[in-house]
């Protein structure tokens, strides 16, 4: 079912319009080298077929699974020979992403030079994945997932299309939604999860032509596989919308990634490390108890493993998602660095001084220090910061959670400590 055509193509109009690069290279007059960058199944590799058909030029393709500096250096020879007789060589390399620095390196004379015009496919972000030199020689052009209307107009034709099931069955309405849900925006995933569910359908056929039904589809494909790349942009893009999710207090969508890196198999002590992180970042003092369930969910995760430690996980998860957010700790640490970066790091106050060794004393170290817990209230007027920094506030509790109660806690402190009235 792979498209013959530019018409054919379903999606990606926003890089097929007239004079598009895309387009122009597909037609035959295109002349910059592409990095199609995309999720899977949607169009990258027949895009790429297509622009092996455009005239006047030589199509070679490799596969970074496989090849090796020597493979693509006996392309670039080849196309360099072809060069001298006036004839263009497409290179198309699928998964670039797997190509080793020294690999990518090898193309980068032949792409400037134009000895080859490059096209090649990742799922991974190439800003991540490709090294600048080779980058900056390209188009980058971002394929997105196909929609449920792209994907039913794909299994459509495939049902119909002699070069797919030619109407040997048909497909209910219930059926056919299942399916476009099963694809999540992948086409190779639609048609692969249709031509099972027209097998079981044929295998159970009590009526001719065989009839796909929603069992049939639930029959033959237990799930969708979640896209996933645990060492791609996937990776972190999901971490990313589950951490934000949880500061932005979404526990459902904080469930949501959180299952989805779970089923993929993410390694649950990166994602108990994310959350002890978040405890104090986002949560902080609003509710202190955050810190404690995000270690025990990795202590947990460490001490009877997966799949029995994904309840602690999405335990700490519900507790940080519904907690009162704060960043005044992460606010308070990241003023108090930026001063001792700038130089604001005076000499500790004598009386604070260690005095516990010889000649101590003599140095007047430790002089004068008044003991807090000889007061009544075991706090006391005393200076304890450098004197450049004395009257500086750095931590501002919030109004949130348990910080409200707090915030009063520690102006009280500040007035004794200061003997100020403020």
């Amino acid at each position: 079912m792979r498209p013959a055509s530019l018409d054919e193509v379903v999606g990606q109009q926003h890089l097929l319009t007239p004079g598009a690069p895309l387009r122009r290279l597909v037609e035959g007059s295109g002349a910059a080298s592409v990095l199609l960058y995309g999720p899977p199944g949607t169009g990258k590799t027949t895009l790429a077929s297509l622009i092996s058909g455009a005239t006047g030029r030589r199509f070679e393709s490799l596969s970074a699974l496989s090849a090796g500096v020597k493979d693509v250096r006996a392309v670039i020879d080849l196309a360099r020979r072809r060069a001298a007789h006036g004839e263009q060589t497409v290179l198309f390399i699928d998964e670039v992403h797997r190509f080793s620095k020294t690999q990518q390196d090898a193309l980068l004379a032949a792409v400037e030079n134009r000895i080859v015009l490059l096209v090649a496919a990742t799922t991974e972000n190439p800003s991540f994945s490709v090294v600048s030199p080779l980058l900056s020689r390209s188009l980058v052009l971002h394929l997105r997932s196909l929609t449920d209307d792209d994907i039913r107009a794909v299994l459509t034709r495939a049902v119909t299309d002699p070069r797919g099931l030619n109407g040997s069955v048909t497909v209910e309405d219930d059926a056919m939604d299942h399916l476009v849900r099963l694809a999540g925006g992948d086409a190779r995933r639609a048609l692969t999860a249709l031509e099972a569910a027209s097998d079981t359908a044929v295998g159970l056929a009590a009526q001719d032509p065989p009839v796909v039904d929603l069992t049939a589809v639930e029959t033959s494909v237990d799930r969708a596989a979640v896209r996933y790349d645990r060492d791609g942009d996937q990776h972190y893009d999901v971490i990313s919308a589950f951490i934000k999710s949880i500061r932005g207090s979404d526990v459902d969508a904080a469930l949501h990634y959180l299952a989805r890196m779970i089923t993929a198999g993410e390694d649950p002590r990166f994602i108990a490390r994310r959350l002890v992180v978040h405890a104090s970042e986002d949560v902080g003092m609003a509710d202190p108890t955050a810190l404690l369930s995000a270690t025990a969910a990795a202590q947990a995760v460490a001490l009877i493993g997966m799949p029995e430690a994904r309840l602690a996980l999405a335990q700490a998860t519900v507790h940080l998602a519904t907690a009162p957010k704060s960043g005044a700790v992460t606010a308070a640490l990241g003023a108090a660095m930026a001063d001792v970066a700038a130089g604001k790091a005076g000499p500790v106050p004598p009386h604070l001084r260690d005095g516990h060794y010889a000649g101590a004393a003599a140095l007047g170290n430790a002089t004068g220090y008044a003991f807090p817990h000889d007061d009544p209230d075991g706090v006391l007027a005393q200076q304890y910061p450098p004197d450049e920094l004395v009257g500086v506030d750095y931590y501002r509790p919030t109004t949130h959670g348990a910080e409200r109660d707090l915030a009063t806690r520690v102006g009280k402190l500040r007035r004794i400590v200061r003997r100020s009235s403020r």
